[in-house]
This record gives structure tokens, C-alpha cells and sequence, in this order.
């Protein structure tokens, strides 16, 4: 009988475990400790999706039989990538900066496998709705903003200053779930409703 496959998320994200728990992956969670800062002169898709690739194979280096998905998520906006605040203050700055206008979430996702790794990249476009200077200050108090780029959590308090998405939205939360499917699929793995992954037959 032909064992099951481990599943690896490189990836401390309480979001991105949910996901996986929502379509029935069972996984371990073993964060993936890289240096993330820009190269220079490095634009901002071939960033998150460098990021994503180095995470995965960080992990897949010690673990090359296991299935190793990892993810980078990034928010964009003029061409600059808004990271996680600092602090309250950068986060209420971050927030009244995407008040009122439209942004670009990238998310990368890397899966590695038995020395082959794919990737890709989701592209959203966000509009947020204008936000007064209080509103913004009450979002930020609650603390959501904190550990998440770009200010906010869309599957939080944040859905609520969101006027738009186009594009997909679990992208936007932290891991895009029908490209994923189709990375699995990349390496031969297939996705079993509500049974996990299998080797493809």
C-alpha cells in the first residue's frame, strides 16, 4: 500500500492553514525562516515569487519526498510594495494611503516535490472605499492590521473597507486555491475532494 503523502506548509499563517483545513489538505505547519527583502532593483512579481520558490525549497531540501507548499503575498501600490506595519502609526499611514483607491495584491505559490518546484502568481486588483481619518484609527486599534501586508485583513474586520475585488478572492486572504489544484497537477498530484492529495493515477 503506497503511503500517504505528507503535506508541508512553509508557512506560519493562521490564513493559509485555514485554507488548506477548508478543502481537506491535512498538513504540518514548518515555517520556512528566509531573509525576505527586495533585491535591488527587483520588481515586485519576480519578488514574491522568488520568495515563494526559496521557502519551498528550503523545506524541500530536508523533506524531498513530502509535498512542500509555500506562499508569499505582497500589496502594491504605485509601484511601491506596502509590507506589514511596524507599528500603529506606519499601519494607520499604509491605510489612508489605500483609502479610496485601487491596489494590487500579488500572491506567489511555490510547490516543491520529489526535486522539481513550480510555481506562479495571482494578481487581484482591491478597492478599498474611502476611509475617514477615525475609521482608520478604530481599524487599526483592533490590531487586525498588524501582522498582515498591506494593513488589512479582507477575511476579517477589513472585509468592510473592501469595495471591490477582481480577481480571486483567496488569493487576496493568502493562497490562491484553484492554482494551487493546478500546481499539484504540474507535479503529477492529484487533488481528491475532501481526501487530500495523491500521487496521480
Amino acid at each position: 500500500m503506497t503511503p500517504p503523502l505528507e503535506i508541508i506548509l512553509a508557512s506560519q499563517s493562521p490564513r493559509r492553514r485555514d485554507l488548506l483545513d477548508l478543502i481537506g489538505i491535512t498538513h504540518v505547519v514548518r515555517p520556512a525562516d528566509i531573509d525576505e527583502s527586495v533585491l535591488p532593483h527587483e520588481a515586485p512579481v519576480p519578488h514574491c515569487e522568488r520568495l515563494a520558490r526559496t521557502k519551498a525549497a528550503t523545506l524541500a531540501a530536508h523533506a524531498p519526498s513530502s509535498v512542500v507548499i509555500a506562499a508569499d503575498t505582497i500589496v502594491v501600490l504605485d509601484d511601491v510594495i506596502l509590507g506589514k506595519p511596524a507599528d500603529a502609526t506606519e499601519a494607520r499611514a499604509t491605510l489612508t494611503r489605500l483609502s479610496g483607491r485601487t491596489h494590487t495584491v500579488h500572491t506567489a505559490m511555490a510547490v516543491a516535490h520529489q526535486g522539481r518546484t513550480v510555481s506562479a502568481v495571482e494578481s487581484v486588483q482591491v478597492t478599498f472605499r474611502a476611509l475617514t481619518a477615525d475609521e482608520i484609527a478604530t481599524y487599526v486599534a483592533t490590531g487586525e492590521p498588524m501582522d498582515k501586508a498591506g494593513a488589512y485583513g479582507i477575511q476579517g474586520y477589513g472585509a468592510t473597507i473592501v469595495d471591490r475585488i477582481d480577481g480571486d478572492y483567496f488569493s487576496v486572504m493568502g493562497l490562491g486555491l484553484r492554482r494551487l489544484v493546478a500546481l499539484l497537477a504540474e507535479l503529477g498530484l492529484r487533488y481528491d475532494f475532501g481526501a487530500g492529495v495523491s500521487r496521480g493515477g
